[in-house]
């Protein structure tokens, strides 16, 4: 089995800001103007994007929300769980893998609206992974959780709040 540095070093993998490393392996050429998008959206945004994204070891990826849904996409490595938090206050975990015995998928998709984080079901693993958004990315929509904002908002949901927020 490759080691999470091999796919680090192969596929050019930066460090993402909600933890976890990344590259954008594609962004459509194909805009949809704002005008033809919810509010939501702060701009004209591309049809689709996808990257490739990589949890290793004890490292998660920050609760964050998007405005657009993405669809997770298992590539390589042990399964990675992602938490969710949706827009009535529930909480449910999605298990992006290959071992179909212990409920994993091969695909898994977030809604958009939803808080999310992830982190590895097992810490001396690593998850190798594609996330494609439609519309596509862009930073403009990108929000990193607050711990305190959330804890106020989801007292329910402490521990998976504390262990997915870094401040």
């Amino acid at each position: 089995m490759r080691t999470a540095q091999y796919w680090i070093n192969h596929l050019k993998l930066q460090p993402h800001l909600e933890g976890g490393f990344f590259r954008e392996t594609y962004r459509a050429p194909l805009v949809i103007p704002q005008s033809a998008l919810p509010a939501t959206f702060r701009g004209p945004r591309n049809v689709s994007t996808a990257i490739y994204f990589l949890l290793a070891g004890e490292d998660f990826s920050a609760l964050h929300r998007l405005a657009a849904d993405e669809v997770w996409h298992f590539s390589a490595g042990s399964a990675l769980l992602i938490h969710s938090i949706d827009l009535h206050g529930n909480h449910s975990v999605l298990k992006l893998g290959q071992n179909a015995e212990a409920d994993e998928q091969f695909q898994c998709v977030v809604p958009a609206g939803h808080w999310f984080g992830s982190c590895l079901e097992s810490a001396d693993m690593y998850a190798l992974v594609g996330c494609t958004v439609s519309p596509g990315f862009d930073f403009a929509e990108f929000e990193i959780a607050q711990r305190a904002d959330l804890l106020a908002q989801y007292p329910q949901h402490r521990d998976v709040i504390l262990k997915l927020t870094r401040a």
